[in-house]
C-alpha cells in the first residue's frame, strides 16, 4: 500500500510561479516580498506588526535581547516542547524554570503559578501541538506579577482562542516556517508579532545589522534578515492556511470518531480552536503499535521522547534537574500520527483501522 506520511508540504503551479517571481525581480532579501508578507501576517494574526527572521529561534534571540534578558533572570517555560523555545534565552544567560504538563499537553497554570519567583520575568506560554493555552489566565498571572508573557505559536499558526488568534493576545507572538508547519516557506523562517510598533522597528534594525538606512548603522545588529523566495512562497501558503486547518480538523474528529475507547485522545478545551499541528494519542505498547504501523507503511512521530529538562545539554548548565512526574510518564505513551492539510479522510481511516487492528478492536 502507499505511504501515509506523517506530514506533507504543499506545493502547486502557484507557489513555483511566486518563488520564479521573486527570483525575477532581482531583489531577494528583506524587499517588497517581505514587507507584504510581513503586512498579511499582522492582518491573519490581529497584530498590529510582524517582523520576519531566519528562523523562530534567531527571531526570538534578538526580541530576548531587547527584553534585556540575561545572566540571574528566570523564564518559565515547559519542559514538554520543541528545545528551541528555551535555546534562546539560555544563550543570553538566563535561566529556563520548566513547567509541568496537564493532560492537553500544555503548561500547568498551577504548577507555573507555583514557579513565580524573584527572579522571574518572563512566561513562554507553548501552543502545543496547535492546541491554544488559557491565555487569559497567564495574560493575569503575568500582570499580577509584572512579567511578559510570549505566545509560541510555532506549531499554532491560525490556531483560535476564544475567537481570537493566537498570537495576538501576548506581548509577543512567535511563529516558525519551518517545511512540517501548518505554514511553511519550504525552508526555514519565523516571525515575531506584536503589538508595540517601537520594538516591532527596533526588532527590524537589530535583524539587519542595526541598519536606519543602508549604511546608517545605529547599532550592531546581526544578520537574521528574510528571503524573498520564501516570502513569496510564505504568501501563497498563508492563503490556503484556513482552509489546510479547517481539513486538519476533519482529519482530527475522524481519528476522535474512529480511536474513541481505544487509545487515549486529545482534548480539546472549550475556548479552544485547534490546527492540529500534530494528532498525538497515549497508548499503551507505544513502541510496537508505531513498529506495527510502519510495518503498514504508516509513518508515525514522537514529539518529543525525551523532556528539555533531561537533555544533556541542560543537565549540564542546570543540573538540579526538577521532577515533573506528568511530563515524564507521557513521553512514554505519546505518538503522533498523520495528519497535514491536504490529507484525504480514506487515508485517516486506514491509520484508524490499522491502530484498531493492534489493539484487536474492529
Amino acid at each position: 500500500m502507499s505511504k501515509i506520511p506523517l506530514s506533507k508540504c504543499f506545493v502547486n503551479p502557484e507557489v513555483e510561479e511566486a518563488a520564479l517571481r521573486a527570483i525575477r525581480s532581482g531583489q531577494y532579501i528583506l524587499a517588497s516580498e517581505s514587507k507584504a508578507f510581513e503586512a498579511e501576517l499582522a492582518a491573519h494574526t490581529g497584530a498590529a506588526a510582524a517582523v520576519l527572521g531566519s528562523s523562530w529561534t534567531m527571531i526570538v534571540y534578538l526580541l530576548h535581547q531587547l527584553q534585556g534578558v540575561g545572566p540571574g533572570d528566570e523564564i518559565i517555560v515547559p519542559s514538554h516542547t520543541a528545545f528551541p523555545t528555551m535555546e534562546p534565552l539560555i544563550h543570553l544567560g538566563a535561566r529556563p524554570v520548566f513547567a509541568d504538563i496537564d493532560d492537553s499537553y500544555g503548561m500547568d497554570f498551577a504548577h507555573v503559578e507555583s514557579l513565580v519567583s524573584p527572579r522571574t520575568i518572563g512566561v513562554i506560554g507553548v501552543h502545543l501541538y496547535g492546541h491554544p493555552l488559557d491565555n487569559d489566565l497567564f495574560l493575569a498571572l503575568a500582570r499580577k506579577h509584572h512579567l511578559w508573557f510570549i505566545e509560541d505559536c510555532a506549531q499554532a499558526q491560525g490556531a483560535r482562542y476564544n475567537g481570537k488568534t493566537v498570537g495576538s493576545m501576548g506581548d509577543f507572538g512567535a511563529f516558525s516556517f519551518f517545511p512540517s508547519k501548518n505554514l511553511t516557506v519550504l525552508g526555514d523562517g519565523g516571525c515575531v508579532c506584536t503589538n508595540d510598533v517601537q520594538v516591532a522597528d527596533r526588532l527590524r534594525m537589530l535583524r539587519n545589522h542595526g541598519r536606519q538606512g543602508k549604511y546608517d548603522h545605529e547599532f550592531p545588529g546581526y544578520n537574521v534578515r528574510f528571503s524573498e523566495i520564501s516570502a513569496a512562497i510564505g504568501r501563497v501558503m498563508l492563503k490556503h492556511l484556513d482552509a489546510f486547518n479547517e481539513n486538519r480538523r476533519k482529519i482530527a474528529a475522524r481519528y476522535q470518531e474512529r480511536l474513541k475507547g481505544i487509545v487515549h485522545l486529545p482534548p480539546v478545551r472549550p475556548w479552544a480552536t485547534p490546527v492540529y499541528h500534530m494528532f498525538v494519542i497515549r497508548c499503551e505498547r507505544r513502541d510496537e503499535l508505531q513498529k506495527f504501523l510502519k510495518e503498514k507503511n504508516i509513518e508515525t512521530g514522537i514529539h518529543y521522547p525525551k523532556p528539555n529538562h533531561l537533555q544533556p545539554g541542560v543537565v549540564a548548565l542546570f543540573p538540579n534537574t526538577p521532577k515533573l512526574p506528568r511530563t515524564e510518564q507521557a513521553v512514554k505513551e505519546i505518538l503522533s500520527l498523520p495528519i497535514h492539510g491536504e490529507m484525504a479522510l480514506d487515508d485517516a481511516d486506514r491509520v484508524a483501522g490499522a491502530v484498531a487492528e493492534f489493539y484487536g478492536k474492529k
